[in-house]
């Protein structure tokens, strides 16, 4: 089984450590320093009181690895539509994608049914060229739950977690989503098959689109946001608004919004992922996290006032910052593109 992680950075190395060591045919995909320490050195996971080396394939140029049975794609989802050229030689009539980003993914509508089947979302796919060039019909979602940062260049630190849920858009179990499950089971990862694999999509952004963009503006972490009555009560509106686009779509939220808070709560002074990327000087997610929940909603019509605020503010500090490389708003609702 040939697996090529392409954008092999904190999670991306985590995972190609795990699958290397469950003795996975592991090509890596990376740039610059952490490339050239991988090289030279190998690929290190620091887990707890364990240190682990694996020395996989790694490269810059992906025409070299040929094609493969799974490409694992761990760039943040706002990187997917500049590496797709670049990506074709890995593809052949059989490779399966396995999306495991944040947020809403560019098949999101493939085998959806309904008003919206085979629809794309400019937000996170403009101009549908991932649905096209890479195929939605060869998508696997992934959800990432583990915490996990690059050390040094070639060395990965895991913080905690070690799930991530799989499944096919269309809800069944095919085989190449159970031997991918099984691989992943091997390398001491949790890896459940959903059959509803959009609801788990949905919890974890449920989160994402409030906590991210709020930290960004005032720099708190989770334990202060989900703390603090106003940031709180901010973060519960958004909620409350994603949750009313999602539930149009079908979703069913196993929670409810005052669990979903609290547990972020409980996770303490973590920064989000979009604080840490504004801290370094590296584009924050944006698009996949906020501003396509607000296309969502203009496409069924529901208002999102809290979320509309905040977007506006934590877009315009990115462009001040020079982070932000997205879209400046969301399709017209009234001209989706269906693929």
């Amino acid at each position: 089984m040939k697996i090529c992680i392409y954008g092999a950075g904190a999670i991306g190395g985590y995972l190609g450590v795990q699958l290397a060591r469950a003795g996975a045919d592991i090509s890596l995909v990376a740039r610059g320093a952490h490339l050239a320490a991988m090289r030279e050195r190998g690929l290190t996971l620091l887990t707890g009181e364990e240190t682990h080396t694996v020395h996989p394939r790694c490269t810059d140029k992906p025409a070299e690895l040929g094609v493969q049975d799974f490409i694992i794609i761990t760039l943040k989802a706002h990187s997917i539509t500049g590496v797709i050229e670049t990506m074709q030689p890995l593809l052949g009539p059989h490779t399966r994608i396995v999306t495991a980003v944040n947020g809403i993914p560019y098949w999101y509508f493939y085998r959806h049914g309904g008003a919206y089947e085979n629809a794309t979302l400019e937000s996170i796919d403009p101009g549908g060229r991932q649905w096209r060039e890479i195929g939605a019909e060869r998508a696997i979602g992934c959800i990432v739950y583990p915490a996990t940062e690059i050390e040094a260049p070639g060395v990965i630190r895991h913080v905690y977690g070690n799930n991530f849920p799989l499944g096919e858009p269309s809800g069944e179990i095919t085989p190449d989503v159970q031997r991918l499950a099984d691989l992943f089971v091997s390398a001491g990862l949790k890896a459940p098959v959903l059959d509803r694999i959009r609801d788990e999509i949905w919890l974890k952004l449920w989160g994402n689109v409030c906590f991210n963009p709020i930290s960004a503006l005032t720099h708190a972490t989770l334990d202060v946001i989900c703390t603090d009555p106003s940031t709180r009560a901010l973060s519960r509106a958004i909620m409350v608004e994603t949750q009313a686009i999602a539930e149009t779509f079908g979703v069913k939220f196993r929670v409810d919004v005052e669990r979903r808070i609290e547990g972020a709560r409980k996770v303490g002074a973590h920064k989000t992922s979009m604080l840490q990327d504004l801290e370094r000087g590296r584009p924050m997610e944006i698009d996949p996290l906020v501003t396509v929940v607000q296309e969502m909603g203009r496409l069924t019509g529901i208002p999102t006032p809290a979320l509309d605020s905040v977007l506006a503010m934590v877009t315009q500090r990115a462009r001040i910052a020079g982070l932000y490389d997205g879209v400046s708003t969301p399709a017209d609702p009234h001209a989706l593109a269906v693929a």
